[in-house]
């Protein structure tokens, strides 16, 4: 397994390598930041201002020797320059990261927990009134729009403080600015009351997918012949559940969840900005908002190493789940 981790990190490198390529193109491409330095300060920067700008951001350059300058700086630890010359893109993007790995980690078990839980019901409770039920709810949360369930809750959370008369339910920010009373505990309500609605935000909406691939994977296990000779063998039912089919019915759901996490950043830019947290959804947004080349490729960069991250570990996980599957 170590052997197929290695070689699988090695093929990943040049296709990191030619993605990271075309999409530095693109955001090259996609406005002029020497424009917006020279027409959005007062009073006009003067010629040689604008030349130094450029010089600074490599404006200047070739978009091949820029790129090939990036990559080099990257395995230094340099990210490049931004825009704000007073910003330094490594610090700020793993700050960021910092904030944005909890409310991803908590969104995903949270989403797990739920899609096992009453997928595993649902296929058990097959046509029943709780397997329709579940399914409406998925198909509910499905429909709608990330950006749309994140203002409906932060409105939610607004008007149970203003019933409790409370202020548990965080609705800005990803901690308060200051505690009446600062101690560990304090800190630690703090910060789970304002992942409380982000979480069930990114929560949910991943939750309602992953369930129905996790009822349809224990469908079609449940009615595989080695269930049934487990059964016939009298096994109890529980045990045949826990030790023998729901392994199995996994395996799709884990490929799932490695390809959702790509999907999950995006509702992490979109949730982080409306519950205006400080993290990588903001620096994204903000970047590309005052075209900051080398912080937006920062944020992609990652971005594409967690993606890859995480399809490694689900490929690592088959072998987990279903021992019959070697990797030699």
């Amino acid at each position: 397994m170590f052997a197929y981790a290695v070689r699988r990190v090695l093929v990943s490198i040049p296709v990191l390598i030619a993605s990271t390529f075309i999409v530095f193109l693109v955001v090259v491409n996609a406005g002029d930041p020497v424009a917006n330095f020279a027409t959005s300060r007062n009073p006009a920067p003067t010629k040689a201002a604008v030349a130094s700008f450029a010089r600074h951001i490599h404006a200047d350059q070739p978009v091949v020797v820029r790129y090939w300058n990036w990559i080099v700086g990257v395995l230094h630890g340099q990210w490049g320059p931004s825009v704000d010359p007073n910003l330094d893109i490594g610090h700020d993007l793993f700050t960021r990261f910092r904030v944005t790995v909890i409310l991803v980690v908590a969104s995903m078990l949270l989403a797990l927990v739920l899609a096992v839980v009453f997928g595993v019901y649902s296929a058990v409770r097959q046509y029943s009134p709780s397997d329709y039920v579940i399914t409406l709810a998925g198909f509910l949360f499905l429909s709608m729009p990330v950006f749309w369930f994140a203002v409906l809750l932060k409105q939610g959370g607004i008007w149970f403080n203003d019933q409790t008369g409370s202020a548990f339910l965080g609705t800005i920010g990803d901690r308060s600015a200051y505690l009446e009373v600062d101690t560990f505990g304090n800190q630690l309500s703090d910060r789970i009351g304002h992942l409380v609605l982000p979480v069930i935000t990114l929560a949910l909406v991943s939750f309602a997918s992953w369930t129905r691939y996790t009822r349809a994977s224990m469908l079609e296990v449940l009615d595989s012949d080695y269930v049934r000779l487990a059964r016939a063998k009298g096994i109890r039912r529980r045990k045949v559940l826990t030790h023998h089919a729901l392994r199995t019915a996994l395996i799709p759901l884990t490929t799932v969840t490695a390809l959702d996490v790509a999907s999950l950043l995006g509702g992490v830019v979109i949730t982080e900005t409306i519950f205006q947290w400080h993290g990588m959804g903001e620096m994204l947004v903000d970047a590309v908002t005052k075209v900051d080349v080398y912080r937006t490729m920062a944020w992609l960069l990652l971005s594409a190493v967690i993606v890859i991250v995480f399809n490694l570990i689900a490929d690592l996980l088959y072998a987990v789940l279903d021992p019959r599957i070697r990797y030699d």
